[in-house]
């Protein structure tokens, strides 16, 4: 137990410390016996109040948070009490020492920002395998192992117990390089407290996850995500972000690390892309690193992605992967339910499913979308969450309106809202800006009228990718994803009017 409390700061103990300790956990329903329990404070839950469901569960020592009255709590007196400052930071540093610090036996790099953290991780999983090395993946959609998807994600980075837990698995499996997502929320409440990062990439920056359950304000979102930079031995920054002064205070913070590395499209970055070409749905790009000056190709659709492969190619350069290596990964590099493009077969619909769900990656979206097809219609299919991110509503709202020549508004993640209520809220600012909408709670049911009804359009379906699940009510139901709804839809398409126009041709011609 001594040694699993090595580095909490300003704990208290009672009792014997002197325990072999088998196991913790902070959900007392899965304690056993020898374990330690850890009582955090929830948005809705207190674990306090579940400690002696823990202790008859077998728990051997129980932690708690200063300011608990102990009395109060009747802990059994052969049971050891450790009392903590903040039992989110004790979760995190005591998760770490339990599994013996994984961390420090693999390459890890973190990547934040409020858009591409996803597509960016895949990138640099992908140039990493092309190199050789064994890597694992942590994020939004999923955890890899070795090129093994392990599980499906139910946050973007899990509580600090399970991600100690997933990188002790992947010492055991092997791993030399660890990439993972790290969001807003896991810095503010410490799940990556003890983390050892050996890189970490900044994206970007735009206003995003505010909401009670969040982030108060931006400055809150903000300073979340810069806390980053206080665990890092490399830092990889975004020249290209929109906001000067939110450069200018991240790359300040960047300083804690020991070095910084930029990229861009200027000059001025250490990694900067110039010769942008476009052919079909291909984009090439001249790169100019520290080691090398040469050409990359990327398959994956969207204009936007060129900041994404910079990103990938800066973490590269850090590491001193080879230029060929880093070729070879961008030129095949796929991100699940990211710019997936899907015609019918006279090409009239083009379908493209994407991830986007916050403003920024919606501006980045309709930036790439308006250039990449200027003489077709723009048609949008989303919906928001329920009960966080509640500004996406607005922002969301008014781009879509803008930009779109008719939004259908649907089903995404409602949780304990009511979908129509969320569409309504959102339909709202559609018609502020003059946008045209309908409301098609089904979410399949959304993505088919809108193929069906749009034909000779771009049909941009964003929210859930390939997602396999929806939140409604306390509760993940099972779903198709956006990519078999789009396809499906697209073969109906083609069922009843390429078929209908063939039978006229066939009757023209007799």
């Amino acid at each position: 137990l001594k040694k699993i409390l090595l580095g909490i700061e300003g704990i208290k103990a009672k009792g014997n410390l002197d325990l072999d300790i088998e196991g913790i956990e902070k959900n007392s329903k899965e304690v056993k016996k020898g374990y330690m329990f850890i009582a955090i404070k929830g948005f809705s839950v207190d674990g306090h109040k579940y400690i002696n469901n823990a202790i008859e569960n077998g728990a051997r020592c129980v932690m708690v948070e200063e300011g608990c009255d102990l009395k109060e709590l009747n802990i059994p007196k052969d049971v050891a009490v450790v009392m903590a400052k903040d039992t989110r930071e004790a979760l995190a540093v005591s998760s770490a020492n339990f599994y013996k610090n994984p961390s420090k036996k693999f390459k890890l790099i973190g990547v934040t920002g409020t858009k591409g953290k996803t597509t960016t991780t895949f990138m640099i999983k992908e140039i990493l395998e092309k190199a050789g090395k064994k890597v694992g993946l942590i994020g939004t959609i999923a955890t890899y192992i070795n090129g093994k998807k392990l599980k499906d994600s139910d946050r973007t980075t899990p509580e600090s117990l399970e991600l100690q837990q997933l990188f002790n698995q992947m010492v055991e499996e092997g791993v030399e390089y660890v990439v993972m997502e790290v969001s807003s929320q896991s810095l503010k409440l410490h799940r990556v407290d003890a983390c050892d990062f050996d890189i970490v990439l900044f994206t970007n920056f735009s206003e995003d996850h505010i909401s009670e359950k969040e982030h108060p304000n931006m400055q809150d979102y903000f300073e979340s995500k810069l806390k980053i930079f206080n665990q890092s031995k490399v830092a990889c920054v975004n020249l290209n972000m929109d906001n000067i002064e939110n450069l200018l205070k991240v790359l300040d913070y960047a300083k804690n690390s020991e070095k910084i590395i930029t990229f861009g499209t200027t000059r001025n970055a250490d990694v900067f892309a110039y010769n942008i070409e476009k052919k079909g749905l291909h984009t090439s790009f001249k790169v100019k690193t520290p080691y090398f000056n040469n050409k990359i190709l990327l398959t994956m659709p969207g204009l936007f992605n060129i900041e994404n492969a910079l990103a990938a190619i800066a973490v590269s350069v850090a590491m001193k992967i080879p230029y060929k290596n880093i070729y070879e990964g961008l030129k095949v590099a796929r991100s699940s339910g990211r710019m997936e493009l899907y015609t019918n077969k006279d090409k009239k619909i083009i379908a493209i499913v994407d991830y986007a769900h916050n403003k920024l990656s919606f501006e980045k979206l309709y930036e790439s979308t308006i250039k990449e097809y200027p003489d077709r219609k723009i048609v949008t299919v989303f919906g928001c969450p329920g009960g966080h991110a509640i500004i996406r509503r607005r922002d969301l709202g008014v781009l879509s309106g803008l930009n779109s020549d008719i939004t259908y508004l649907t089903a995404e993640d409602p949780g304990m809202e009511k979908t129509e209520d969320i569409c309504e809220e959102i339909a709202g600012y559609v018609k502020k800006v003059g946008g045209k909408y309908k409301i098609i709670e089904d979410r399949g049911e959304a993505i088919k009228t809108a193929i069906m009804e749009n034909p000779d359009s771009v049909i941009l379906i964003t929210g859930k990718g390939n997602e396999t699940r929806q939140k409604i009510g306390t509760t993940y139901v099972k779903c198709l994803t956006d990519v078999q709804y789009a396809k499906n839809a697209l073969k109906e398409y083609d069922r009843i009017y390429i078929n209908t126009q063939n039978a006229k041709k066939k009757v023209v011609k007799k």
